[in-house]
């Protein structure tokens, strides 16, 4: 856990653990203010308490970055020594940001996700924008309902969302299918 406790926003209290990442407020437990505490995952490591070093002696490596700091590791793509401050712990090895960025423009790095797709929008459009000119709907309704079903259980986003997009393309073009069935049925038999 994390050495340095966050402060309550109003009486600057130091906040348990238990009221962080939480869906709904919770009360402070010295003022009672409504608190509401979001952190990254790496707040949860434990911190390794020494800062970046100073080289001490003349024939230590420094930092390519920083060359008056302490190098501690190689990146392992370029091989630059890296201080502390610039190490980037990537998939269990290491990395400097220069790396790190030109795998993310080159896509030399497989697993690095920087966006996704986001279904439940283009479900929603695909029911939605046909609604100007009701004749697409006959095409676009089944494709959105097919969309909402396949994408259910994929990753909205990296910034977590509801499935209310997804349900509501769901409705809209379970409505414009049924719409269709009656029309098309009502022409067969001829009201």
């Amino acid at each position: 856990m994390n050495d340095h406790p966050l402060p309550c926003s109003k009486c600057e209290a130091p906040l348990p653990p238990e009221l962080f990442n939480r869906p709904d407020f919770a009360d402070c437990p010295s003022c009672g203010a409504p608190t509401q505490v979001r952190t990254f995952p790496a707040w949860d490591r434990k911190q390794d308490p020494q800062a970046a070093e100073d080289i001490g002696l003349a024939d230590e490596a420094g930092c390519f970055f920083h060359p008056g700091k302490k190098a501690v590791v190689a990146c392992d793509s370029c091989g630059r020594y890296l201080c502390k401050l610039c190490d980037i712990d990537f998939n269990g090895g290491h990395m400097c940001a220069s790396c790190l960025e030109a795998g993310k423009s080159k896509k030399k790095i497989r697993n690095l996700e920087t966006h996704r797709v986001l279904y439940d929008n283009i479900a929603l459009a695909v029911a939605v924008l046909p609604l100007l000119i009701y004749i697409f709907t006959i095409v676009t309704a089944p494709i959105a309902f097919y969309m909402s079903i396949k994408y259910w259980n994929k990753p909205t986003s990296i910034i977590p969302r509801t499935k209310g997009r997804l349900v509501a393309a769901m409705i809209l073009s379970g409505l414009q299918i049924a719409g269709w069935v009656f029309i098309i049925t009502g022409l067969w038999t001829g009201f």
